[in-house]
């Protein structure tokens, strides 16, 4: 590959398709302060860098970025960008990944609002995300150990899955598509409405009014703390360890609790005839 190595840019399209090249300890920032300073790369690899500078990484194909951060002024960081590999590096500008195919991402702080928006094929492993939306409208994600915080997460999404993770966020998973959360924490309000084939495996989950208005949801020994008014107009099959502070009119399936408080059942705007079972002491013998 050839080399490109302690320099500075800060001109706009500083390195525009550069191809079959290792950037390594350059700094992109400058009074110029140029935008687009990699766009249109061919097989590049980014390492050990710092970047100051708006969309630095538009429309990449196979590229590697590494042990570089990116900070707040790098506004839009990597757009329809693909086939990339992102690893141990801190990313703090808004709206960093949109539109993007086939992104790995592997020991990354991440905090940006708006990320991974309209993505597809991305992969999170060992990483933190500070965000108020997270993959807006995205596909074929799947994460394992990510540590979560924000707001809107994983609105709109298909095909996701999420393994041994925690999420504190609000409003997840709203109209999604084919998700899968295994092991994981799921903290934050209005849990999952309007999902559609939602299975949640051994998970932790709190907050109120979660999972109403879903269609195949399931939940497999799955604990629900401070969870009110659950399973509003749904369609689910829920078997759950513990206790559930509240039933409101399930549309239709079965829910088995160790306990649940109160059963509500009334105010219906539709027929509600899920089944809903309270485990005996002999039950659980």
């Amino acid at each position: 590959m050839n080399l490109i190595e302690n320099q500075t840019f800060d001109r706009e399209r500083a390195l525009y398709n550069i191809q079959n090249t290792l950037v390594r300890a350059c700094t992109f920032s400058g009074p110029a302060d140029g935008e687009s300073v990699l766009k249109e790369t061919r097989n590049i690899v980014i390492d050990g860098c710092t970047f100051s500078l708006r969309y630095p990484v538009w429309h990449a194909k196979k590229y590697e970025l590494s042990n570089s951060r990116l900070d707040e002024k790098t506004r839009a960081a990597l757009w329809y960008s693909d086939d990339g590999i992102i690893e141990n590096t801190e990313i703090t500008g808004v709206k960093a990944l949109r539109e993007c195919r086939n992104t790995v991402i592997r020991n990354c702080m991440i905090e940006s609002p708006e990320f991974g928006w309209k993505t597809c094929g991305t992969k999170i492993y060992d990483s933190s995300i500070v965000s108020e939306y997270l993959f807006l409208d995205a596909s074929d994600i799947e994460t394992d150990r990510l540590d979560f915080k924000g707001k809107y997460s994983f609105q709109y999404v298909n095909d996701l899955v999420i393994r041994n993770s925690s999420l504190d966020t609000k409003d997840a998973f709203w109209h999604a598509k084919n998700v899968t959360v295994t092991d994981s924490v799921i903290k934050g309000e209005y849990l999952g409405w309007f999902s559609e084939n939602l299975t949640l495996i051994r998970c932790r989950i709190t907050g109120t009014q979660p999972l109403c208005y879903c269609k195949s949801l399931k939940l497999i020994d799955c604990e629900m703390n401070d969870c009110d008014l659950s399973f509003e107009y749904s369609d689910v099959e829920a078997d759950i360890k513990g206790h559930i502070d509240s039933v409101k009119n399930p549309r239709s399936g079965r829910i088995c609790a160790d306990s649940i408080g109160e059963t509500v059942k009334e105010d219906a705007i539709m027929e509600c005839k899920a089944q809903i079972i309270v485990k005996t002491e002999d039950a659980k013998l």
